[in-house]
């Protein structure tokens, strides 16, 4: 995460994913962090292409690596993003200065309509720990307050020809007197390990939860389940380590069995949630429920660690991995057609991603009507509570309120932002992918 407090002054570029043209907006002087949000906004009004920004920020002396997805410097990626800064210091002093030390941290932000495209459940904002209810930003400093911005410098006519590389790349040129890079296959592969990173991440954080859950649980069917889909990620990592090195898929690496399992999970999710619909839509409106109802359909709702909070890691699971193979479809789909790299990435996202933005919907939308329910007491002979069940209730009512807590329903597109850090030997670490 940048500390932009040890910035002073930042090149940036605007990478376009196509031939466009734009009128004048970047100009040549300095610009603010506000100034330079406000242009983000107009070319993503006047260009017919998606158009990014790339950043470069001085390396932070401590910096975590570990939560980052590393490329070797002869990955796509890593070239794209090597040959830009190589030609761009020829022709710009500012641009020499920043990536002179060889090391340095990359700021690329996509824009919102193309955050749009990839999809609402790709990536989200990050819930922060220290607030309850809110986010976690690239725009903080250590202690969470908002620190003074850089100032950024546009990189103008920086380009030579092909300095982008690869498929779909041409001359930076000035497109109507804007200067632009066409650098599709960069922001292609930006998005794409920016986003698998991402969805690694939300696995590693399901399987922890399922991890526990199970312990307390010792139910070998949902065992089964757990076991069938964590066996899938040395299949998907494989893939993705060979796809992202422009390598091609073979029967060998075992996706296809991965996939099936994969499938096979999300379709249990969807017949558990069709379930759950279902139990909700029979309740009476605006009437309390007892508890006993609700765990006949929700088994151990009231509990820390019973198996609807189970079932539900077990969806959250079975997504983030979809989520990951649908990248590596779409990555391959675009190489295979290398004269609309772009087009071609977004359009196999957002047609695979469809149905499990509608089935992470679903969920999200279950957990809010239940967090919405009010508990009725226990219908019994007796007109006295014990204390025991008391605190019962009073427990199960705020485990379930709490259901609602950090879902997403219809969230609006926002911009993205990818960090990657490029090390002195040229390889890269590309860390998951953010809302800006």
């Amino acid at each position: 995460m940048i500390d932009y407090r040890k910035a002073t002054a930042v090149p940036v570029w605007t990478l376009a994913t196509g031939d466009v043209r734009v009128p004048d907006v970047v100009g040549g002087g300095p610009l603010t962090a506000e100034r330079l949000c406000e242009l983000r906004g107009v070319l993503a009004v006047l260009a017919d292409e998606p158009i990014a920004t790339l950043e470069v920020h001085p390396l932070p002396e401590e910096f975590d690596r570990s939560r980052g997805l590393p490329l070797d410097a002869v990955s796509p990626l890593a070239q794209h993003l090597s040959q830009l800064v190589t030609q761009t210091a020829r022709n710009s002093s500012a641009a020499a200065t920043a990536t002179a030390a060889g090391e340095n941290l990359y700021r690329i932000v996509i824009p919102a309509k193309v955050a749009a495209q990839v999809g609402q459940g790709m990536v989200r904002q990050m819930a922060s720990k220290a607030v309850a209810g809110g986010v976690r930003s690239p725009l903080v400093g250590p202690m969470g307050r908002v620190v003074a911005h850089a100032t950024y410098i546009p990189v103008g006519k920086a380009a030579a020809a092909g300095a982008a590389g690869g498929a779909g790349a041409t001359a930076g040129v000035a497109v109507g007197g804007a200067a632009l890079t066409v650098a599709a296959p960069l922001v292609l592969m930006a998005v794409a390990v920016g986003v698998s990173a991402h969805a690694d991440q939300q696995r590693q954080q399901a399987i922890e939860h399922i991890t526990e859950l199970l312990e307390r649980l010792r139910e070998e069917k949902l065992d089964d389940e757990h076991s069938a889909l964590d066996g899938c990620r040395g299949a998907i990592e494989k893939a993705t380590a060979i796809l992202l090195d422009q390598g091609k898929l073979g029967v060998s690496l075992g996706l296809d069995s991965a996939v099936y399992a994969i499938d096979t999970a999300l379709s249990k999710a969807g017949r558990r949630l069709t379930r759950w619909q279902n139990t909700l839509d029979a309740l009476p409106d605006g009437e309390a429920v007892e508890i006993g109802t609700l765990t006949k359909s929700f088994p151990g709702i009231d509990d820390q660690g019973g198996e609807f909070r189970a079932h539900l890691e077990l969806a959250s699971l079975a997504l983030a991995l979809k989520r990951r193979v649908v990248v590596l479809q779409a990555v391959e789909h675009a190489q295979n057609n290398p004269g609309n790299v772009f087009e071609t990435f977004t359009r196999e996202l957002k047609r695979d991603q469809q149905g499990l933005d509608e089935l992470e919907s679903g969920i999200a939308a279950v957990l809010l009507r239940l967090s919405a329910l009010e508990l009725a007491r226990p219908n019994g002979l007796r007109p006295v509570f014990t204390p025991g069940e008391v605190d019962r209730l009073m427990r199960a009512a705020h485990r379930i309120n709490r259901l609602g807590e950090n879902v997403t329903v219809n969230s609006s597109a926002t911009d993205v932002t990818i960090e990657v850090v490029r090390n002195r030997d040229g390889s890269v670490v590309v860390f998951p992918a953010l809302t800006a």
